[in-house]
């Protein structure tokens, strides 16, 4: 997918030369799942990911989102994100179904994602708590950013 114009005065893209690493990078790194990223890491995430952002007719982008794939059996949704202002517009649910209609991740068969407050979002889209817990283990270092 090269740009995507459905919803009036917004474009999705998935063009890496279009995602704003500042913009992105403001969010993320005050967010509670990786607060303080370094830019640098922010970066080589978004250069080693399938990325999908939300602009303006104007070029400024004001949501995001990326996928962790090997785009043949599994992905990881992560760093989803409309800036505060955008909210309520209906972005975020036309942000998700672009990426689930993404051609490169059909035929996947799993999909993982990781969220404190947004279930409802993801539910309307499919996913639910996972069915075998016992199966999954993570390594998490939360503080690695310090």
């Amino acid at each position: 997918m090269k740009e995507l114009i459905l919803i009036s005065g917004y474009k999705i893209s998935s063009e890496k030369k279009d995602m704003d690493l500042s913009v992105i990078h403001t969010y993320i790194s005050s967010s509670y799942w990786a607060k303080n990223i370094p830019i640098k890491t922010m970066k080589k995430a978004i250069d080693n990911s399938l990325c999908f952002g939300v602009f303006t007719d104007s070029g400024q982008q004001v949501a995001f989102a990326r996928m962790v794939t090997d785009t043949a059996t599994f992905a990881y949704l992560s760093d989803v994100f409309v800036l505060s202002e955008y909210r309520g517009k209906g972005l975020s649910k036309w942000l998700m179904k672009t990426i689930l209609e993404d051609p490169s991740l059909q035929g996947i068969r799993r999909m993982a994602l990781a969220t404190s407050d947004a279930h409802g979002l993801y539910e309307q889209f499919g996913f639910k708590s996972l069915g075998s817990p016992e199966s999954f283990m993570e390594l998490h270092q939360p503080d690695v950013y310090k």
